[in-house]
């Protein structure tokens, strides 16, 4: 059994003072809202063994204080900046996916859970792509889009992440700071 966990990024500035997209930075509700997930996760186990983040400031920001809020709770996981994540179609997230997690060593495993923060619409293009069932609020909510810090967590059936494939994902959960506020 593999866990895998897509977060989005939390709520950024319209623009950059750089006025490049990838310098883009939290807002006041982004850094509330990454807090407020790193908080849920840190609650909710399994926890992720492995993190691929985008490198794009946003989301950088989002997993650092993601992390910043769930660190007491939980035990570091590996961290890589992958370039690819920043605007990555559905496909090339899937091959992250499989590739990134292969095992170096047999001190160094493959992860059991994995967690990508990246980007829309890729993010939400590939969590519709890779679900094959589960839990049913959850997949009409994801639907309709992965908002700024949602998070959706899929459980696939395989031994190793190179079998993850389209349609084999049973969709766990769906969370978002605007579902946990309505619960």
């Amino acid at each position: 059994m593999r866990r895998l966990m897509l977060l989005r990024h939390a709520k950024t500035e319209t623009d950059a003072p750089s006025g490049r997209d990838q310098d883009r930075r939290l807002d006041d509700r982004g850094h509330r809202d990454a807090a407020q997930m790193g908080d849920w996760i840190a609650h909710h186990p399994p926890f992720p063994n492995t993190v691929l983040v985008s490198p794009a400031v946003r989301a950088r920001q989002t997993w650092d204080i993601a992390w910043d809020a769930m660190k007491d709770r939980v035990a570091p996981p590996k961290v890589e900046l992958l370039p690819e994540l920043y605007g990555a179609d559905p496909a090339q997230l899937l091959e992250t996916i499989r590739t990134a997690t292969i095992p170096v060593s047999p001190k160094n495993p493959s992860p059991k859970s994995l967690m990508l923060v990246g980007h829309n619409p890729g993010m939400h293009e590939i969590a519709l792509m890779l679900m094959g069932g589960g839990e049913e609020a959850g997949r009409k909510a994801l639907a309709h889009n992965l908002p700024t810090a949602g998070l959706a967590v899929f459980d696939f059936d395989v031994k190793d992440w190179g079998d993850v494939a389209y349609r084999r994902g049973k969709l766990v959960l769906f969370v978002s700071p605007k579902l946990l506020k309505q619960a």
